[in-house]
């Protein structure tokens, strides 16, 4: 089967990298997670990635504990180079180039990002891993996500949770919560579906960008999405042909 998207960008939160405690660097979580790329690559589609660092520190957290925000948002952003880095020795493991491209220069770990440079590494079937966030305050990883995704021409944004889509209600406390294959962009906001921020959620439907909510805990997902299998939730504007 060919795949139906050449180029990707993959959101994994923090909480995700902490497995089932939600904290830390789980290496099994790492591990699969550099598998699942290893899977896409081989296909022929090019793959860049956000990643969180909720799992080690939550910069919104600190702020509402008294800490000033721009100081807390730069330390999460920290912390997600930290994870960057450990997602990058996990794929390279499996014998995938990678690099990791930060917002704040740091030249003993990371390259500093330069939107030509990444999609140089793109082209030459390079994981790219996109750390620290936008770089500036105020602004979350999805909506990093967003804005790194329009720049390097992805086709798509695939953000990673723990349920299999976008339900009508908190599927865990509510029995009767249906799961929505397919919402537009407007209705996101509209409804306050906590699926990315809402500067994420403009910039995409801006840019016509489609967003994919899917379980990454399901092994094999990233790679049936991207050979057009229908897998969780698809937003997109109304405009846009359905995908699968």
């Amino acid at each position: 089967m060919e795949p139906v998207y050449k180029r990707i960008l993959l959101k994994v939160s923090g909480e995700a990298l902490g497995g089932e405690q939600g904290y830390g660097i789980d290496p099994e979580v790492l591990g699969r997670i550099a598998e699942e790329v290893k899977d896409v690559i081989a296909l022929g589609t090019q793959v860049a990635i956000v990643i969180g660092g909720g799992n080690i520190f939550r910069g919104i957290a600190a702020s509402v504990g008294g800490m000033e925000r721009a100081t807390a948002d730069y330390m999460g952003m920290l912390a997600t180079v930290i994870n960057a880095m450990a997602l990058q020795d996990a794929i390279e493991k499996t014998g995938v180039p990678t690099r990791v491209l930060s917002a704040i220069e740091m030249r003993a770990v990371a390259e500093p990002y330069i939107r030509r440079r990444a999609m140089r590494h793109l082209e030459k079937s390079r994981v790219v891993i996109f750390a620290a966030g936008t770089g500036n305050p105020f602004f979350t990883t999805d909506t990093a996500a967003a804005l790194r995704a329009v720049e390097i021409g992805a086709e798509v944004i695939l953000k990673a949770t723990k349920v299999d889509g976008v339900y009508s209600a908190d599927p865990k406390k509510d029995r009767g919560a249906t799961r929505l294959p397919r919402l537009s962009y407007i209705e996101v906001l509209n409804r306050g579906l906590q699926i990315m921020d809402a500067t994420a959620i403009s910039l995409c439907m801006d840019n016509k960008l489609p967003i994919v909510i899917f379980d990454l805990t399901r092994r094999g997902n990233i790679k049936r999405i991207v050979l057009g299998e229908p897998v969780g939730s698809v937003v997109t504007g109304d405009d846009l042909p359905p995908r699968g």
